[in-house]
């Protein structure tokens, strides 16, 4: 059986590497309708549409991802904490 530790690794890897992805796709998409599309370089700041990842996302999902880290670590912090550390 692999450790939990190892697995913990294994597990950050893969969704590092899933969103790294996601993200490097999005942004070429973006890249290449921008090139292909020779109205944008006409159009005004107004119409540039927010990227894919706008404040507000970044807000909602900073939150959950500190609440998913809370409630994912919260039995080792409790266990640690009974023994002292």
């Amino acid at each position: 059986m692999i450790s939990i530790l190892a697995q913990e690794r294994l597990l950050g890897f893969t969704l590092g590497s899933a969103l790294t992805g996601f993200i490097v796709l999005e942004q070429r998409k973006l890249i290449h309708e921008s090139v292909a599309d020779r109205k944008s370089q006409s159009v005004d700041q107004s119409q540039v549409r927010e990227g894919i990842f706008g404040k507000k996302y970044r807000m909602e999902f900073a939150s959950l991802w500190n609440k998913a880290v809370d409630q994912t670590f919260e039995p080792a912090i409790h266990f640690l904490s009974s023994r002292k550390w």
